[in-house]
């Protein structure tokens, strides 16, 4: 399952430097995240590291977005294997 910034989010951009995968951009009102490129930070961190960093806690799962830990290190794989 990949995250998704909420409406909660303050634009403070402390979220889009630390994210692995570059999924972050600041959208046309608030940073989003692009579902395809989110991993949950899996083969990199423990735990995802935008969600740690927010200073609102506006970071939860995606429920439009479900993926199993292995559907996560697949996309993972498939996004670094030409790094």
């Amino acid at each position: 399952m990949s995250l998704i910034i909420t409406e909660e989010c303050i634009n403070c951009d402390v979220c889009e430097p630390v994210c692995p995968n570059e999924a972050i951009y600041m959208g046309p009102e608030i940073f989003e995240i692009d579902p395809s490129l989110c991993t949950e930070c899996v083969g990199h961190f423990d735990e995802p590291q935008c969600a740690e960093i927010c200073p609102v806690e506006c970071i939860p799962k995606d429920p439009d977005n479900e993926e199993t830990q292995d559907e996560l290190m697949l996309k993972y794989q498939r996004l670094t294997e030409n790094l």
